[in-house]
């Protein structure tokens, strides 16, 4: 959920990606197949045209390399027609199947494999296009070790695209990598339909551009470079380019209260949501009753966009009149991009994409500067060197000169000493700037190939010179040292090199980020010196799911602790980083393993987390320990970074997003109006009748008396609920055969689809008026129909199928074979009696939105307890010994378990009764599982912007206005970066101080002596207290007498506070105020007793 300031998605976020076509399946049992292939399913794909968005699908998987040669092929398995849901299903949540399915048909060429090529060469593997051909012809030098995490010192010397094979087919079985080692031809290029250039002149450049705009049809070409702390993309998709959906956005829709007879009339929308419409924005009309002429499905323009109302353009003026009911849906259009060959754009680029408002006049001058290396390399044969100044006054010269020539957009003014910078690093590719450009650039690909999202249009640039140390640069400390990290020390110097070598680092979580943040701090050398050691946590285990984001994993890892397989991965890119890895949450219950001596000993903390409050936790453990803590998150194709610096910046805590606007507990169970509310209700309903009711009852049977007592004791509605629900489970419907569970699942069927409706409408009929004559059933109620059920109805008899058989896993009842034919189910399910229903007068049912508890309470309640109890103990012992139900919990990401069949059943059914579209399983699972969306793409380019804020980090001395905060979405795309916001100062005559201080006392101290090291600092203290345990008020007299007590003494006697022996302090909150009396709000103290 990233709403306005930072995601928690995180995981946020995290996974990575393999073998994603394994015909295996990792079931638990194997999967029933029914007929049933239409059950649930609304949402179908159709086969993938990528004719529409500049490509040819070309189903052979070899390539004419042009000279005659046959490219070396790795054996993938080539990609199946079916997508692999449990593999790709975060993926799924962003894309949807057919993005998936046009992908599975794209073929990729990406030229120059240094650190950007292998970036992005990961990215679309673990994506999973059909297949990836690697175009290098130069070979593995030490200085590529500082970016690509693909090589290793025995590489050096190989043929860059050969050695990058094995390593990158281990990502993804499924996509055939090939290479290509020769000098490229225009004629090989119509092989793909994208085509990525990372090392190429641009004269070679253009050529290749012009052949790709004009080609029939396009191929898309993007040209990105990186260079020391500079980097940027070109796109050109071709000359009409056709985006189906610019932001990857559902539809936004609104409920109808009103529509006025008028010109142009107006729409009033229920005020229970905001409206999202925009200006302009095309909408249709729906289920309007009476002014039946909007529901024609045409699209209207709105104008006057407000929060809960607009106008559209029509006049209504001699329609019907509106009675009630109508829904409005927004129409996504496609959008046709005019793209310009690179040709002309080099001479006039346009508008270019800004990320950093105080850098607004920067794009231009790095366009000209990446035109001035251009000219250099081809003059003299090579980068300029880093720190010749010769070489730097050269390539700013040839900048002047171009300048000079330009007839339109001249500038008036060349920096220099940014130009001297670029020129310093422009040899060097560095694996944060690969890592961001490799995300960016990806996600480019998969825009080229699908249609899905906007595309880049058409320049980006981009810089981090903020990154470089805070003192000047001795040229001579950047020159090489015959290591691994030499193109880093060329941009940074050999002293920043051994900070970062000597850290001490924390990141916390192993998942997507985790991985991505290994590799990077594993090629940057951090932690990998004498001194230095890298600690990660993460208490998970690696799933399926995780393998097409989280590529240190492989599916031979699946079921192993996500945090030592990463380190072990992490080792293997840099066999020096000294890399501890452990299985323990960072939280209050593991403060003796992540003890005061750990937090105090750390350089940084990186934040790999997906949720809230473990977020929180380590904000607050950082605040506390004043150490920085660099803090990321992604949600589908967005993404953010927030860095906390003590004493410079807020922390994250500082600031909060609002909670998530929860549906009231009536309107899920009686009164649902989206397929939200369907699912919340149906994964309420499943965890109730397969794991909170078994647990009762083997709660009950485990101490009957006791349980029984406690229930008694309770003697509310809760308690009779759970005593009726184990009753029940154990008496009129417990289950002994598997027919006994299909009469279960067909009586349910009957109870949520049929019956409870009929009651539902029967107390409350279609004309029925609220207590002041309004209709009841107004928006945004929807009036239910019941169900009949019918075996001839596949998702009738799915649902009964999937209940019946979790049912008979409940009660550990074999399931028989017969249950693979259709035929079967029909005539087992036809055994059924199914008793006639009559509704009851006088059933209350909660129509309260502010309602928490649908159970009512009844001042007999004690007494049915009473008789509920005496009637389980007689039941009990008609039980067959040691007899226990089997709770099941629900895990959204096994498809052969039947959890999300009888989910998305329920749900589906449900909409059903109520007239609301339904969903597939996939969609289902989406949205009842609480998937997290989630991208390798976003996840590298976050991870890669934090990487270069460590390195201000581990320089120390950087200022409030050299580290950046990011928000980016790569759907539209959008970058935004801006400083961090300052902390909040509070001032006491000549003092001040934020949230970052903490005022520590040593010396193990009395009660006398902490009031009087406060009053020396104008403060008169009124109230100490540690917990919530009071050990000082100035009120209380006898608390005087503990004036010359040890304070460590009070907080073991007062506040009972427990200091085992790794434990060298406490914290304690004092209250105090000034002379006059005003109360001033100070930092937490710290007693220091040992």
């Amino acid at each position: 959920m990233l709403p306005g300031k930072r995601a928690v998605g995180g995981e946020v976020v995290a996974d990575a990606g393999e073998d994603s076509h394994n015909t295996e399946s990792l079931s638990k049992r194997h999967k029933i197949d029914c007929l049933i292939s239409s059950a649930t399913a609304t949402m179908t794909g159709t086969a993938a045209t990528t004719t529409a968005m500049g490509g040819n699908v070309n189903d052979n998987s070899s390539y004419s390399s042009g000279n005659g040669k046959a490219p070396i092929v790795a054996f993938g398995d080539g990609n199946a027609q079916d997508i692999d849901e449990d593999l790709h299903s975060r993926q799924l949540a962003v894309y949807g199947r057919e993005t998936m399915r046009r992908l599975f048909a794209s073929n990729i060429l990406i030229s120059g494999m240094q650190g950007l090529g292998a970036e992005i060469a990961k990215n679309l593997i673990l994506a999973g296009v059909k297949s990836v051909t690697l175009h290098d012809e130069g070979s593995v030098e030490l200085w590529d070790l500082s970016s690509n995490f693909i090589f290793s010192k025995d590489d050096v010397g190989k043929n860059r695209a050969l050695a990058s094979v094995q390593k990158l087919q281990e990502l993804n079985n499924s996509v055939v990598i090939s290479t290509l080692t020769t000098e490229l031809t225009k004629k090989q290029l119509s092989d793909f339909q994208a085509v990525v250039f990372t090392d190429i002149s641009t004269e070679k450049a253009i050529e290749f551009d012009d052949y790709c705009h004009n080609h029939q049809p396009p191929i898309a070409f993007i040209k990105s470079e990186v260079r020391g702390l500079f980097g940027y993309v070109f796109c050109d998709f071709g000359p009409e380019f056709t985006v189906f959906d610019v932001d990857g956005e559902d539809p936004h829709s609104g409920i109808i209260a009103s529509i006025s007879n008028d010109n142009p009339p107006l729409v009033a929308c229920v005020d229970d949501e905001r409206l999202e419409f925009q200006d302009g924005d095309l909408v249709v009309f729906s289920e309007v009753e009476g002014m039946t002429e909007l529901n024609d499905g045409k699209p209207r323009k709105i104008k006057n966009a407000r929060p809960y109302s607009f106008t559209f353009e029509e006049d209504t003026t001699n329609y019907a009149a509106y009675q009630k009911g109508g829904i409005v849906t927004q129409v996504k259009q496609p959008k046709v991009l005019n793209f310009k060959p690179l040709r002309q754009t080099l001479e006039d680029p346009g508008d270019f994409l800004l990320s950093d408002f105080s850098k607004f006049d920067r794009p231009p001058l790095l366009h000209l500067a990446f035109q001035a290396l251009d000219k250099f390399i081809s003059e003299l044969g090579r980068y300029p060197v880093a720190g010749s100044e010769d070489d730097a006054q050269k390539l700013i010269s040839l900048a002047t000169d171009i300048n000079n020539s330009s007839a339109d957009g001249k500038l008036e003014e060349i920096d220099q000493k940014l130009l001297r910078n670029f020129a310093f690093g422009a040899r060097a590719v560095l694996n944060p700037m690969a890592a961001m450009f490799g995300g960016i650039v990806g996600q480019e690909v998969v825009k080229a190939c699908s249609g899905k999202f906007h595309p880049l249009f058409q320049f980006f640039y981009f810089d981090s010179v903020e990154s470089l140390p805070a003192e000047p640069l001795d040229p001579s400390d950047l020159k090489p040292l015959n290591s691994r990290y030499d193109a880093q020390i060329s941009v940074f110097g050999s002293k920043l090199q051994k900070k970062l070598e000597d850290a001490k680092v924390f990141i916390v979580g192993s998942g997507a980020l985790g991985c991505e943040f290994l590799k990077n701090v594993a090629l940057m050398g951090v932690c990998c010196g004498n001194q230095g050691k890298l600690t990660i946590t993460d208490d998970d285990v690696i799933e399926k799911s995780n393998l097409s984001r989280q590529f240190l994993f492989r599916d031979w890892n699946i079921g192993q602790a996500k945090s030592t397989v990463a380190a072990t991965a992490a080792s293997l890119i840099n066999p020096r980083l000294h890399i501890e890895a452990l299985q323990n949450r960072a939280s209050p219950e593991t403060e003796n393993v992540f003890d005061d001596t750990f937090w105090e000993n750390l350089s940084v903390v990186i934040n790999a987390l997906d949720n809230v409050n473990a977020r929180l936790y380590i904000d607050q453990r950082c605040l506390y320990f004043q150490k920085p803590l660099l803090e990321s998150g992604t949600l589908g194709a967005k993404c953010n970074t927030q860095m906390i610096i003590p004493h410079l910046t807020e922390n994250y805590g500082a600031s909060r997003d609002p909670p998530e606007k929860q549906a009231p507990m009536c309107t899920v169970h009686s009164f649902p109006h989206n397929i939200d509310h369907c699912l919340t209700w149906a994964r309420s309903e499943f965890e109730g009748l397969l794991e909170k009711t078994p647990a009762e009852v083997n709660a009950y049977l485990t101490s009957p008396t006791e349980y029984t007592s406690a229930m008694k004791n309770a003697g509310d509605a809760q308690a009779r609920d759970n005593l009726e629900r184990v009753l029940e489970c154990l008496d009129k419907e417990r289950s002994e055969i598997f027919q006994d569970c299909i009469t279960w699942a067909r009586l349910k069927f009957e109870d949520y689809f049929a019956n409870r409706v009929k009651q539902l409408t029967f107390t409350f009929p279609e004309d029925a008026v609220t207590s002041n004559g309004a209709p009841f059933w107004s928006a945004p109620k929807r009036f239910p129909r019941p169900l009949h059920f019918s075996v001839d109805d596949p998702s009738h008899l799915h649902f009964v199928m999937a209940a019946s058989i979790l049912r008979a896993e409940t009660f550990g009842i074999p399931i028989p074979d017969w249950v693979k034919y259709p035929k079967k189910w029909a005539d087992a399910v036809n055994k059924v009696i199914v008793p006639d229903f009559q509704p009851k007068k006088d059933v209350k049912i909660v129509t309260d939105e502010k309602a928490t508890n649908l159970s009512t309470a009844s001042i007999d309640d004690a007494a049915v307890i009473n008789e509920l109890a005496m009637k389980l103990e007689l039941c009990q012992k008609q039980l067959p010994p040691g007899f226990k139900m089997n709770p099941i919990q629900f895990e959204k990401d096994d498809d052969t378990n039947y959890h999300m069949d009888l989910i998305a059943g329920l749900a589906n059914m449900r909409a059903r009764n109520y007239s609301i579209p339904e969903v597939d399983k996939l969609k289902a699972k989406f949205i009842a599982g609480r998937i997290i969306p989630a991208i390798a793409t976003s996840t590298a380019m976050a991870t890669g912007l934090v990487c270069l804020e460590l390195y201000k980090v581990l320089d120390g001395g950087h200022k409030l206005e050299d580290y950046r905060n990011t928000f980016a979405n790569l759907a539209l795309p959008l970058f935004s970066m801006a400083e961090p916001v300052p902390p909040k100062v509070i001032k006491h005559q000549d003092m001040s101080w934020t949230v970052w201080d903490r005022w520590i006392l040593r010396e193990n101290p009395t009660l006398r002596e902490l009031l009087q090291w406060l009053k020396n600092k104008g403060l008169n203290a009124y109230s100490i207290s540690y917990g919530s345990c009071l050990l000082y008020n100035s009120m209380f007299p006898r608390h005087k007498e503990r004036m010359d007590r040890k304070m460590v003494d009070l907080a073991r006697e007062v506040g009972k506070a427990e200091l085992p022996a790794y434990r060298r302090h406490f914290d304690v909150v004092v209250a105090c105020e000034d002379d006059e009396d005003n109360d001033i709000d100070i930092p937490q103290i710290s007693i220091y007793f040992r």
